[in-house]
């Protein structure tokens, strides 16, 4: 079975690619076959599209949404765990629905939208004015509004926990970076890898700095790269774009993509302080990005900013103009 989206990767093992209404315009979600049902790994952003292409999806593979047993998430970004609560209402009692334990800040972000002041402030440390600010601030809200409605109950699960996906058992391993408390999920016996967003094929994975990040994602997402490049993995599968038939190959590009892009970095702040938002300028052809881009641009600079200073290669300061923070090469 292939086409519409809908791609069998194995005998008990459906891919289902959700539209999204942004550049990366797919979000690629996997059904596993159980004994008693289905297991459904991440959702979709919920638009009309998406639930088309979910409708779509459940009458060719002849499944109800009764059929669906658990929903379990590699992380709480909205275009992972938008659909949940949608789903959750699709049938009289709510699908069982698993988070990272990790992740439960990131879920109070969107939840309760506790970091709109420290967002918008953000913006502005990164060096943008107040225009500039509202209209980001925008693609945010309306970014927001596709997770409604929110899940009605969820449980929480540790890292380095046993999960059954479908008929299949999962070593759960907690893979920082892209987000603070993301979950990979590793199925030994068939060397099989269902590596969320932490892992991707022609694009990199987002590792940003924003409100309520824990401290030095990029150095984090580095590290677990690192210690996963080891692993006996015969096929991934991410979160976006295509399968990963060479794990250890993918990830040494990865690594080698951020090391450039930290000399790109230190380069930027060569010539005198910069903010974030002029460093980013260096690094990304801001013009081209969108809105919803912009952020992430920003982000990700952050990253490669605070990475450095980690490593004694960049300090901040306060800024001298609309006091936006300043970043420099440290003098020796």
């Amino acid at each position: 079975m292939s086409g519409n989206g809908i791609t069998k990767i194995a005998d008990d093992i459906v891919q289902v690619q959700i539209p999204l209404p942004y550049v990366l315009n797919i979000v690629n979600c996997y059904l596993l076959r159980g004994t008693e049902g289905w297991t459904l790994v991440d959702t979709g952003l919920n638009t009309a599209a998406a639930r088309s292409q979910w409708k779509s999806a459940l009458a060719s593979l002849g499944i109800e949404p009764a059929d669906i047993k658990k929903i379990v998430l590699t992380h709480m970004h909205p275009d992972h765990y938008g659909m949940a609560g949608w789903w959750q209402r699709l049938t009289e009692s709510p699908i069982p629905l698993i988070i990272p334990e990790r992740e439960q800040r990131q879920m109070r972000v969107f939840y309760e939208r506790r970091n709109t002041p420290l967002y918008h402030q953000w913006l502005l440390d990164c060096g943008m004015d107040e225009a500039s600010v509202e209209n980001l601030e925008g693609a945010l809200y309306s970014t927001r509004d596709l997770t409604q409605p929110h899940p009605l109950e969820q449980d929480f699960l540790p890292p380095e926990m046993t999960v059954r996906l479908g008929a299949r058992e999962f070593r759960a391993i907690h893979a920082p970076g892209h987000s603070d408390g993301q979950m990979i999920f590793y199925d030994t016996a068939e060397r099989l890898m269902i590596c969320g967003d932490h892992v991707l094929m022609r694009i990199t994975p987002n590792i940003g700095v924003w409100p309520h990040s824990e401290p030095n994602p990029l150095g984090r997402f580095l590290d677990s790269l690192n210690a996963l490049a080891g692993m006996d993995v015969r096929l991934a599968l991410p979160g976006h774009k295509w399968l990963i038939t060479d794990w250890r190959g993918r990830i040494e590009e990865l690594i080698a993509h951020h090391h450039v892009r930290l000399e790109r970095t230190q380069e930027a702040l060569a010539d005198g302080a910069r903010t974030v938002l002029e460093v980013a300028a260096r690094l990304f052809d801001m013009e081209r990005l969108t809105s919803h881009e912009w952020r992430f641009a920003l982000a990700e600079t952050l990253a490669h900013l605070e990475y450095l200073r980690a490593q004694g290669k960049a300090a901040s300061k306060h800024g001298e103009q609309n006091g936006a923070t300043e970043w420099v090469t440290p003098t020796s």
